[in-house]
């Protein structure tokens, strides 16, 4: 029989609620297997019989002997008949296992990443609040879309497609969905763009980290924007790629010292259209000097055209790789912010020679982009949904932001200098007083109020503090009520 010790540890598996989905035959066989590798019952030792075992834990033999069963065929446990049953000689290998001591398991807790891991892990991701909170930024608004239009969608595509749908997808994309991308941003976006060129992702995210690691190797060098969006760098540092920051003015990055920069590098990273965190539009001559550094070089361009869709003041600018004959672009764009964020469905428009390249690389990520949702938002953009949404929300974001900059001004005075920006979902703000911009970070946390400091986003720490303030997720008795609270709580800081 056990020892009363054995036997408590059983009766704990049984009784712990932990395990309480797990069958009474599994939690039985799962104590006495971790009594044996943690050496309570050596090589040899007998097991009690199964009728004493049952009669013990108040259970019905065929339930222990199920559990012995299951013990015999993992080769934890010998039968033998008319002698019982034995924990089992495991061999060599087995002979020496003992339970870990605390320094091992100490030790064996630690990552023991690689380096490119370990530049992975240190970056700390990019994660977007499951519940945001004003002012997240880059949240679109969820609560205008026409969900019943898109459940009617989705039921159409599954009843013409049936289990195809259900069936492994092209690593590339559905070929309906790359034509609907293709057309729209040849005409909204001015790109130069096909179906064929068209490779259809899960994030702009995957599509930076695809870039990176594919066009470039670790120690080359890729110029990025001053300030810039922190997930493509997260992105480049990950790769071991060397980030050159480059100023941005009010004409956007300054290409100049690009051109004139004697020791070269591989690739530019843009958002041209809207600069994160700026707002900033780069200058038509910029853009043609960059197509034309790019060709002569080598080189290649990463647009990223994230939120070009939410522009408030005249016509927004054409793309960049609409100018680009040479074929050096790869555009990037995003539906997350468009339509809703758990979409996840991102895409690239490539030059011709990369197509093939990302699309085997992209398989060796994550296979494919979901068949139901790609068919439907096909069928979205097809029927003229998508772009009778974006009207409707550009109209809505473009009330918020104006809601938005007078209440800084109504009620930070003062404190705080809103930056209003011609485009995008959030609104970047300058600290007037004499509040160090982490503190305002933090003490507005305290009030429930989410804020990205704009120092974060510059790598050479020549940031004026301030903070970006989403609004177009917020409502404006939800702006209203989160402005007050932030006035509260940076008054509160300045007189500590």
């Amino acid at each position: 029989m056990f020892r009363h010790s054995q036997l408590e540890t059983v009766q704990a598996w049984l009784a712990h609620p932990a395990h309480a989905a797990m069958p009474l035959h599994a939690r039985i066989q799962r104590a006495i297997r971790q009594l044996i590798l943690d050496g309570a019952l050596g090589p040899g030792k007998p097991l009690p019989a199964t009728r004493g075992l049952a009669q013990s834990l108040g259970v019905s033999r065929d339930t222990v002997e199920a559990a012995y069963a299951q013990l015999h065929a993992e080769g934890f446990i010998d039968r033998r008949v008319g002698s019982g049953s034995f924990v089992a000689r495991m061999g060599e290998f087995t002979a020496g296992y003992r339970r870990p001591t605390r320094e091992a398991l100490r030790r064996n807790q630690a990552p023991n990443l690689s380096r490119r891991g370990n530049a992975m892990f240190h970056s700390g991701g990019v994660r977007e609040m499951l519940q945001p909170r004003p002012f997240a930024h880059g949240v679109p608004e969820t609560r205008a879309f026409p969900l019943q239009l898109w459940e009617r969608l989705e039921r159409q595509v599954l009843r013409e497609a049936g289990t195809q749908a259900l069936h492994h997808g092209d690593p590339q994309g559905l070929e309906a969905l790359r034509h609907a991308i293709a057309d729209y941003v040849n005409l909204q976006r001015g790109a130069r763009a096909t179906a064929e060129r068209v490779l259809v992702l899960t994030s702009s995210q995957q599509a930076m980290t695809l870039c990176a690691n594919m066009l470039l190797d670790p120690g080359e060098r890729i110029f990025i924007e001053e300030p810039v969006y922190y997930g493509a760098r997260k992105a480049f540092d990950a790769a071991g790629l060397e980030c050159v920051p480059v100023d941005v003015d009010r004409q956007g990055i300054m290409a100049q010292k690009i051109i004139d920069d004697p020791t070269g590098a591989k690739a530019v990273f843009l958002t041209p259209s809207h600069q994160f965190p700026t707002g900033a539009t780069l200058a038509l001559d910029r853009r043609l000097a960059l197509i034309d550094w790019a060709s002569r070089h080598h080189a290649w361009i990463i647009e990223d055209d994230y939120d070009s869709e939410f522009h408030y003041a005249g016509k927004p600018t054409a793309c960049v790789q609409g100018l680009d004959a040479h074929d050096r672009t790869i555009y990037i764009g995003t539906f997350t912010k468009s339509l809703f964020p758990g979409l996840r469905i991102g895409y690239v428009v490539l030059p011709p020679q990369l197509v093939k390249p990302m699309t085997v690389a992209r398989t060796l990520l994550d296979g494919h982009t979901a068949s139901i949702a790609q068919l439907t938002l096909a069928r979205f953009m097809e029927g003229g949904h998508f772009g009778a949404h974006i009207r409707t929300m550009r109209g809505i974001y473009a009330e918020r932001l104006e809601i938005l900059a007078g209440l800084v001004r109504r009620h930070l005075s003062g404190l705080v200098e809103p930056q209003v920006p011609i485009g995008g979902l959030q609104m970047p703000c300058l600290l007037t007083g004499d509040i160090p911009e982490q503190e305002a970070v933090l003490a507005a946390r305290r009030v429930g109020i989410e804020m990205l400091g704009l120092s974060s986003l510059h790598a050479t720490g020549k940031a004026q503090a301030g903070f970006l303030m989403g609004f177009a997720a917020y409502t404006p008795e939800e702006l209203e009520a989160a402005v007050l609270k932030l006035a509260g709580a940076l008054k509160a800081v300045r007189r500590s």
